[in-house]
């Protein structure tokens, strides 16, 4: 005879899944604590400095009040303020305004063999140190450099631009412009060019066809170019401080004057700084709103 079976047999328990937070935890530990030690203290440290007025180094931290916010609207910092807006949106609408047919010629128009070579050939100035192109500038920009050298040989006037306004607008542009160029040429790679034949079809005229068809198509890419220029422009300190001279101060040499000037009134300079970053984190928030990338509807 055969052994009866057990009534109740045992049954082996499953083995346990594994948890699926464990995963995407162990890949955004480590940069998120990086960010947390590197970015998020040091802004909370900035702002509770922001909000001592006067203090010093080796002075005690005891927030006390928004004084240091208001002292920013005082009409010669509001003139800072304005150079730097200023300078930022006037480089942007020069980065836009010359980068467009770039763009345009490179994704639209030249040989799809060369393409790659003429991107990395416009973006070769980023190679080079923003400080080492500042100086390039002055030596052509100079009373007596390359460019008033040029224009005495045939014939014409100098230019005293140097210290100037167009100084600065033109370093600037200079500097920020292959950026521009990179994200326009990535819009307009996917125009559909089948709209613009068809615009041509129905009697369109090349001109009609730009605004009507290809401006509609990349006005992602407008965007997303505009507002990386803007953001990147108003941090510059190089290009105004050497371009520009002691006349183009901007907010960047501002706060710089505040912690390691002569001022010395790191409360001032942090509350200066947290505007910055409030207006640097609205364009990066209207960057991912309004520049992803997708064709506009």
């Amino acid at each position: 005879m055969t052994p009866a079976s057990p009534a109740n047999p045992i049954v082996e328990a499953p083995a346990p899944k594994p948890r699926r937070w464990v995963g995407p935890w162990a890949l955004l530990g480590p940069p998120g604590l990086w960010l947390l030690l590197l970015l998020v203290l040091p802004v909370l440290v900035i702002f509770e400095l922001s909000l001592v007025p006067g203090i010093k180094p080796g002075d005690l931290v005891n927030p006390s009040g928004i004084d240091n916010y208001l002292t920013v609207f005082q009409p010669i910092y509001l003139q800072v303020i304005g150079r730097t807006l200023f300078y930022a949106i006037g480089t942007t609408v020069v980065c836009l305004l010359l980068g467009f047919p770039v763009a345009y010629w490179l994704a639209l128009m030249s040989p799809k063999r060369w393409q790659n070579l003429l991107l990395v050939a416009f973006t070769l100035p980023l190679w080079t140190s923003s400080l080492l192109r500042s100086y390039a500038w002055i030596t052509i920009l100079r009373p007596t450099g390359v460019l008033n050298s040029l224009l005495g040989l045939v014939g014409l006037p100098g230019l005293d631009i140097l210290n100037q306004t167009p100084a600065v607008l033109l370093g600037m542009a200079y500097s920020f412009l292959p950026y521009m160029v990179l994200i326009l040429y990535s819009s307009l790679e996917k125009l559909d060019r089948r709209l613009l034949e068809a615009a041509a079809d129905l009697g369109a005229t090349p001109i009609e066809a730009f605004w009507k068809v290809t401006v509609p198509q990349s006005l992602q890419g407008i965007a997303a170019g505009s507002l990386l220029v803007l953001i990147t422009s108003l941090g510059d300190f190089v290009n105004p401080e050497l371009l520009g001279g002691a006349s183009s101060m901007t907010a960047s040499r501002l706060i710089y004057n505040q912690f390691l000037g002569a001022t010395q009134n790191w409360g001032f300079g942090s509350a200066l700084s947290m505007l910055m970053i409030l207006a640097v984190s609205l364009g990066i928030a209207l960057l991912i709103r309004y520049g992803d990338g997708r064709p506009a509807a």
